[in-house]
């Protein structure tokens, strides 16, 4: 704050609630920016887990307190969005689950605690990333440690500069989104901007590795009746045909979307869809390239 400014939010339960939502609005305007300043650093952590989980192994988020619960809540989405296994990414939050709901205090200290939870879990093929808006996280400086003495791909997400945590990774992440509305809130800004890279890991991660096609989530797992209508509806519109034509399909291919498209678009059989599937990796893209390319020779 320059000389002479007045500082806006240092009255705050003085504040009308109608001056209050003015004022955290302003604040979290400076999320985007943050973001977008950091993306150049955010690309090689994404390079770096592709890699990873192309090679079989696993992303793994690290934090304590909201930065955790973050990183667990993140995690915890992409299986049944991407058709991933629950531990291709993973999340651990100092202070174990019961921390997902309530304070577990001291836990954030324990920077041994942080390298034993890392290694119990952790493999050489692995990424792992701390989260920690302080950048100086004990428990999470642990894990990194560990991992480091491992071998492996670190990366950290902070909202500092000149932090700890970013001068101990491969991959520092620095959003710098400025102080908090509450002091020390870390839950605000800085949670919404770890939360905006977070969404830019998992979600670009599993693009480039064949998850989506065009715009769809062709790995979808339809778990409830929301999402079976969705997958309906992807078949539908990617292999343009109706809706019974599409649900037959995916029958035949016992729920399978990226076969039932293959199945209603070329009229081939599931056992031919999945054999198709299976020599291009599970790409759908590089697998209708095929057919289409076979049925242009055919005539």
């Amino acid at each position: 704050m320059r000389k002479g400014e007045v500082n806006m939010t240092q009255h705050l339960d003085q504040m009308a609630v109608e001056d209050l939502l003015t004022t955290m609005n302003n604040h979290d305007k400076s999320v985007p920016l943050a973001v977008e300043n950091a993306l150049t650093q955010v690309k090689p952590v994404i390079d770096a887990c592709v890699e990873a989980i192309r090679n079989g192994g696993k992303v793994i988020y690290m934090g304590s307190g909201t930065s955790g619960r973050l990183g667990v809540l993140d995690a915890s989405e992409c299986p049944p969005t991407f058709g991933v296994s629950t531990d291709v990414f993973t999340g651990i939050i100092a202070g174990g689950d019961r921390a997902i709901r309530f304070a577990v205090e001291n836990a954030e200290d324990d920077q041994l605690q942080g390298a034993i939870d890392i290694e119990n879990i952790l493999t050489e093929k692995d990424v792992l990333i701390g989260i920690a808006a302080s950048g100086r996280t004990p428990y999470v400086i642990g894990g990194i440690e560990k991992a480091k003495e491992l071998g492996v791909f670190t990366a950290g997400i902070v909202c500092k500069p000149d932090s700890k945590i970013a001068e101990l990774v491969d991959g520092p992440i620095e959003l710098l989104v400025g102080e908090e509305i509450v002091r020390g809130s870390t839950r605000l800004k800085a949670g919404t901007a770890q939360k905006l890279v977070l969404n830019m890991i998992s979600t670009i991660t599993m693009i480039k590795l064949g998850k989506v096609y065009e715009d769809y989530m062709v790995d979808v797992q339809a778990s409830n009746h929301k999402l079976r209508n969705r997958t309906i509806g992807i078949i539908c519109e990617i292999a343009e045909v109706d809706e019974d034509t599409a649900k037959e399909a995916l029958l035949a291919c016992d729920n399978r979307l990226k076969a039932a498209v293959l199945v209603s678009k070329f009229s081939i059989s599931s056992e031919e869809a999945f054999e198709i599937l299976t020599d291009y990796e599970d790409n759908l893209r590089e697998s209708i390239t095929y057919l289409e390319t076979k049925s242009a020779v055919l005539g």
